[in-house]
Parts: structure tokens; sequence; C-alpha cells
């Protein structure tokens, strides 16, 4: 799904259908029918899969590509230097740029990490109704060294059950970040002896609060699958990080983003 704020930090969606992106946040309380026609087409070479793999791909371009290695997941695992990167070219051109090392209130507190450019899209992917970059690095592979340092002490994944079944409470990220930095100055100084002087710098941001457009939030988490039901039908009640709520059960739209669908409201 598509998502931007609007002045209210409030998140629009818009779910791309055909050429055409669909409003959504109009919709809940209506209706919506989603029917998987049966194709998969890869999002990078368009084929036709009888698989989805990393979000999207068939399996040749799962194998091939920079962007589906493991080093995506953990950055501190990055292989470039040893010469071994799928794509270099690739690796330079997004691996080799700014990222911010971030905590985020999902399902509670974490750490995480990405791109200079994709704030504040990864919080709200995420679910996350706070954000406060915390660091901004030079590279992936040092934000990666950062965050392991941080998930030594705070949690780096979302429980996305807990976070689908309502907002946290709000938390004071900068105390937590007060709390957290001082805890790991050793592992910065070796990084920055390593990396260079500016490989790390520590940020002095505001908190961004994220709303989200739920009408009503499940008391029970069940989820919709297109590989076992190719369709999904029920009262929209609301969107959460990409994640449809319906009164029947709730969808992962990432998890689908390259299954041909029909959508009936």
């Amino acid at each position: 799904m598509r998502s931007h704020l609007d002045e209210n930090q409030q998140v629009q969606y818009q779910l791309p259908v055909g050429d055409a992106l669909l409003d959504l946040n109009p919709l809940i309380g209506s209706e919506l029918t989603l029917t998987h026609t049966g194709k998969i087409l890869c999002c990078n070479c368009g084929k036709k899969t009888k698989k989805s793999y990393s979000q999207g791909h068939c399996y040749v371009c799962m194998q091939k590509l920079a962007s589906c290695d493991m080093c995506i997941m953990k950055p501190e695992t990055c292989h470039y230097a040893a010469g071994t990167c799928r794509e270099p070219s690739w690796g330079e051109a997004n691996c080799f740029v700014p990222h911010y090392v971030y905590l985020s209130n999902t399902s509670g507190v974490k750490v995480g990490i990405t791109r200079h450019t994709q704030l504040p899209t990864r919080w709200i992917d995420q679910g996350a109704t706070q954000g406060l970059p915390i660091f901004k690095v030079e590279t992936r592979f040092i934000s990666g060294l950062v965050e392991t340092a941080l998930a030594e002490m705070i949690a780096d994944k979302t429980n996305w059950r807990t976070m689908l079944k309502g907002n946290a409470d709000d938390v004071d990220l900068k105390a937590q970040a007060q709390t957290l930095i001082p805890q790991i100055t050793e592992r910065l100084a070796a990084i920055t002896a390593e990396h260079g002087e500016f490989a790390v710098t520590q940020l002095d941001e505001p908190i961004e609060p994220f709303h989200f457009p739920v009408s009503e939030f499940p008391t029970k988490i069940t989820s919709h699958n297109f590989d076992k039901n190719p369709e999904v039908k029920g009262i929209l009640k609301g969107i959460k990080g990409q994640y449809l709520i319906f009164d029947t059960g709730v969808i992962n739209v990432r998890k689908f983003g390259s299954y041909e669908i029909s959508v009936t409201i």
C-alpha cells in the first residue's frame, strides 16, 4: 500500500489496483471483497510465478538480486568487502548511503534501521505510533553494527499481533535513548575508530507521532491468506502498518504484493 501523512499526522492509504490508486481511508466502514485471480507476477522481471519469494519475486530473481540477500535483513553480515556481493553496483547505490538508527513504538519500544530516504515511511509500514531517529550513520553495514549493539538491551522486532490489537501507550523515546546510548559507548568508539570520526552521528530530533485510521481493533487476530482462500471479504475496520483490518480477519498486503487481485466495493 502507498501511504502519506496529512496535516494532522493521520496516515492516508492508497491501494494500487492495476494502474489506479484506490483511496482506502474513506472506505472504512464499507464492505470490501479482494479476490486473487490466480496470477502472481514477479515484481522485478514481471514473469508469472507459481510462488512468491522475498515479498514478490520469482525464484530466479530471488536468487540473483542483492536486494533479496540475507544481509538486507542483517546488515552487519554485509559481504561487499569480501567481493561476494551479488550486485556490487546496487550495493553501492543502496547500502553505501546514509542510514538512520531509530527507536519506534509499535507493539512496544524497538530499535530499527532504514535508509535516510525512508522516514517516515518505514515507521508507518511497521505500524509505529511514535518514531525517533537517534543516529545517522554512513553506511548500511554500520547501521547494523549499531543496531545489534542496542538490540542486546531492547527489542528489534515488532509483535505484529500485539500491534494490531491496539495502540501501545505513548513512551518518552528521548528518555529511552538517553538510557540506552551510554551503555554502548565502547561499541560506538570501536566503530568510529575503525570507520572514521563521522561514521556515526548522534541526533537530537523531535519524537514524531502517527495516527492510523482504525475504527475498531480486533480482540482476536485471524489472518487471511490468498494461498489458502482466494477471496477476502468483510467490513473494513481499519488500516495499520501494511495490514487491512476486516471484521473477518486481517491481511498483510505487502506479503501479497505481486498477487493480481480484483477489488469489489
